[in-house]
């Protein structure tokens, strides 16, 4: 199969650029530089074209001028590309930026997807279209949006209009929404965890009884496969997960474990690290690390036949082993 990847050098990207190539698929995967490029081994040798199953594309994901020459023979695309969300946006316009890079760009490569031919377009969204937390006993489902914030009011744009032009077109479009993703390399809060659990830092989070989602790097790569032809999958939405929801305080025990540094938490009541939080303007922290945020994912199960292939277990022992061999490498 051939197929075109977006974003072949991000966290999710990069997985499954290794993954799919693995399999025995063409892969054109396009980054915005050909610098440090994660699967740079796996290019072919400039002396053997007629061999090569990846080549790699120079471009913006932001300027479709870029992939004229490429979409034409190309069987399917997995568009990872974005304008990634962060807590303090400094954008004189945050959601004009988000639009014109998640909604405006993604809608304008769709259109030359379908014109040229591709068969399936593949789209990584994120849970934050369902909206900031949940209920307990109330997961989010495909059907829900709530976006709060500009990133994902953009991603949600993207997502209705890419399910307008499947329906004028005849493209297939599967849409995927992720909660957090862990994975060998991840970064941002899930590496500051894992650096205060080493490093064995008193955390106040041992009686925290929230519950969240999470989604390991190889079961989200294992799913978009399967969603790039599984006939079920066509002009679907599908929250994803390891069907295996955790509270902090059992995700940091967790990757004490597999740190091999149990976890030294302090059993602070929640609403008082609650209250302490926002007393001193970290609201936002307080509801990332006390709030729920759970997904229903049963539809990828009962529609698709989809397992998870890692349990949690095995998902954070593989981050953790990457993250004390990268550890153990520095000097």
């Amino acid at each position: 199969m051939n197929l075109l990847i977006t974003g072949a050098n991000g966290f999710v990207g990069t997985s499954l650029v290794q993954h799919l190539l693995a399999g025995g698929h063409g892969i054109t995967a396009q980054v915005r530089s050909l610098q440090r490029l994660a699967w740079s081994s796996e290019l072919p040798s400039k002396k053997e074209p007629s061999t090569q199953h990846l080549q790699a594309l120079e471009a913006d994901f932001t300027d479709i001028s870029g992939f004229q020459q490429t979409l034409r023979g190309c069987e399917a695309l997995v568009h990872c590309a974005a304008r990634v969300h962060q807590v303090q946006d400094n954008a004189s316009d945050p959601l004009a930026a988000y639009r014109r890079d998640n909604r405006d760009a993604t809608l304008a490569l769709a259109r030359l997807a379908a014109q040229d031919g591709v068969q399936r377009f593949v789209l990584l969204s994120s849970v934050k279209v369902n909206g900031e937390f949940t209920q307990h006993g109330q997961p989010f489902r495909a059907q829900d949006a709530t976006p709060q914030d500009p990133y994902a009011i953009s991603k949600w744009e993207a997502e209705q209009g890419l399910l307008e032009i499947a329906a004028k077109t005849g493209m297939e479009v599967v849409i995927i929404r992720p909660p957090l993703v862990y994975g060998p390399g991840v970064k941002a809060n899930f590496l500051t965890m894992m650096q205060w659990l080493h490093r064995g830092i008193p955390l106040p989070f041992g009686a925290i009884n929230n519950r969240r989602s999470l989604v390991a790097l190889p079961n989200l790569v294992d799913f978009i496969t399967l969603c790039l032809t599984h006939p079920k999958a066509a002009n679907r939405t599908f929250l994803i997960s390891d069907q295996q929801d955790l509270s902090t305080t059992q995700l940091l025990r967790g990757l004490g474990d597999a740190l091999h540094r149990p976890a030294r938490l302090l059993p602070v009541p929640q609403h008082v690290l609650e209250l302490g939080l926002k007393a001193v303007g970290k609201g936002d922290v307080a509801q990332r690390l006390c709030g729920s945020l759970t997904v229903d994912s049963s539809p990828a199960t009962e529609l698709l036949g989809w397992k998870p292939p890692l349990t949690v277990q095995q998902g954070l022992q593989l981050t953790a082993d990457h993250f004390l061999k990268q550890q153990a490498s520095k000097p």
